[in-house]
């Protein structure tokens, strides 16, 4: 059809011709450069390269975190710290890494992106649910002491596993708080980063543009992930047997980080979908690639009120459902903890490591809900209050505040009535977040439970 013809059938239909942003629309992959005046090599304006890196440092961080022998060990801190505050060039990747027919492409941070941290980017405000009221980076810095100098990161006499506390929280006071308190939340208005200007000086990406991809990019998803089940990508982040056909998306032979792998939010999202009850990384990620259509059909131009409009829905369904994805980890956890409780009544002594790596993932994840945007007032309150500073161990004692010199301080606790706090937190995060997958749920005759617990006479007690 000539340009003529076509112009003249758009004008007959009334509408209004909007070009396809990107070859494959299922794909969060290549959308066109619109930044006017941009003279560069660059075609495709699709970058987030420093979320995958933190996405990297954070697991291996995880790794070192378990690395401990027991002993002060200076210079195991020494390398956490570098993953975790530092941008020391040359890192290794310790993880992921490759896995017998699982093979990634990269085996260095900076082959994904130079000069990147955690800590700049780790939520700043005060963390109520620990002692003293450390700041996000304090709180983390403070636990990879500890965990330097515990055996195998796991402090086995307070009940701390410090691999799962740092990793869990990470998730939200860094990834969850980046994206929807800052790049899905102050970027998406009108004055700043318009898109009718570029990111910084000589980008070949607008600013709004590139915000959304940072964004996209914490989530840590696959950019074909809307083609694959939940069941696969929890599968490539496990880099179970076989995954590597279905992550490898161009057929290269090897696992892209950057763009071909499942990173901690969306791992966890899977995790959920996979009860069938739940579609949280499809909708997450649908709303992403819809969200970028927007603004790559905007062409280099300054986002129309409708446009931001519909922006700031996709970025509030987003929000909504990645929060629901970490209430999701709190409810399973509790659960998790309340089980491993049961059987240390029973006097099954071989589930108190277990208990203490469920109750880290607990604990982290709680702190992690709390790091978003909004401020859960009284919902965060009650979760600080049931989970407590440290888990009440089967001696009947709970750390309940750390001294001046970063020593735990106990006191007594109950496993009846702490049980029962599990259940309590189970059902604050049905009635808080409307959760559905509900993995361990432990809350059915929640009230009967807890009456022979002895620990309420109504779930509403806590």
């Amino acid at each position: 059809m000539t340009k003529k013809l076509l112009a003249g059938a758009i004008a007959l239909a009334g509408t209004a011709l909007v070009l396809p942003a990107c070859a494959d629309p299922d794909i969060y992959g290549t959308f066109p450069v619109t930044v006017k005046g941009y003279s560069g090599s660059k075609t495709n304006s699709v970058a987030y390269t420093g979320q995958i890196a933190r996405h990297v440092l954070h697991d291996s961080l995880k790794k070192l975190a378990g690395k401990g022998n027991g002993k002060p060990n200076p210079a195991l801190k020494a390398e956490m710290m570098s993953y975790f505050a530092q941008k020391t060039p040359g890192r290794t990747i310790i993880a992921p890494t490759s896995k017998k027919k699982f093979v990634i492409k990269q085996t260095g941070v900076d082959q994904i992106s130079k000069k990147k941290n955690l800590a700049g980017k780790t939520y700043k405000g005060n963390i109520s649910g620990m002692p003293n009221n450390m700041t996000g980076p304090q709180l983390i810095s403070f636990w990879i002491d500890k965990a330097s100098s515990a055996k195998k990161g796991v402090d086995m006499a307070n009940g701390y596993n410090y691999p799962q506390l740092i990793s869990k929280f990470i998730l939200g006071a860094v990834f969850y708080n980046q994206a929807v308190d800052n790049y899905l939340d102050e970027k998406m208005t009108a004055k700043k980063k318009p898109n009718n200007k570029p990111y910084k000086k000589g980008a070949y990406y607008t600013g709004k543009e590139h915000s959304w991809d940072e964004a996209f990019g914490y989530f840590g998803t696959p950019a074909h992930g809307l083609s694959l089940t939940p069941k696969q990508l929890y599968n490539i982040a496990k880099r179970k047997p076989g995954a590597e056909k279905y992550a490898d998306k161009n057929g290269d032979g090897k696992i892209d980080l950057y763009k071909e792998y499942t990173f901690g939010p969306a791992y966890y999202a899977a995790g959920a979908d996979k009860t069938g009850k739940t579609s949280y990384g499809k909708t997450i990620t649908q709303a992403f690639l819809d969200g970028r259509k927007v603004i790559a059909n905007a062409d280099g131009k300054k986002l129309t009120k409708a446009q931001l409009a519909k922006l700031q829905g996709l970025a509030k369904t987003i929000e909504t459902n990645w929060e629901k994805t970490i209430a999701e980890a709190v409810f399973k956890y509790a659960g998790s903890c309340y089980k491993d409780l049961a059987a240390i009544k029973s006097g099954n002594k071989k589930t108190l490591k277990k208990y203490i790596k469920h109750w880290g993932e607990l604990k982290g994840f709680s702190l992690a809900l709390q790091a978003g945007r909004k401020n859960l007032g009284e919902v965060g309150a009650k979760l600080n209050r049931l989970i407590g500073f440290g888990p009440v161990m089967p001696n009947q004692s709970q750390v309940n505040d750390i001294d001046s010199k970063g020593n735990y301080v106990k006191g007594s606790g109950s496993i009846d009535n702490y049980m029962g706090h599990m259940l309590k937190t189970q059902k604050l995060m049905i009635d808080a977040f409307g959760i559905k997958a509900r993995m361990k749920d432990q809350t059915k005759g929640m009230d009967a439970m807890l009456k022979k617990l002895g620990s309420g006479s109504s779930a509403e007690n806590d």
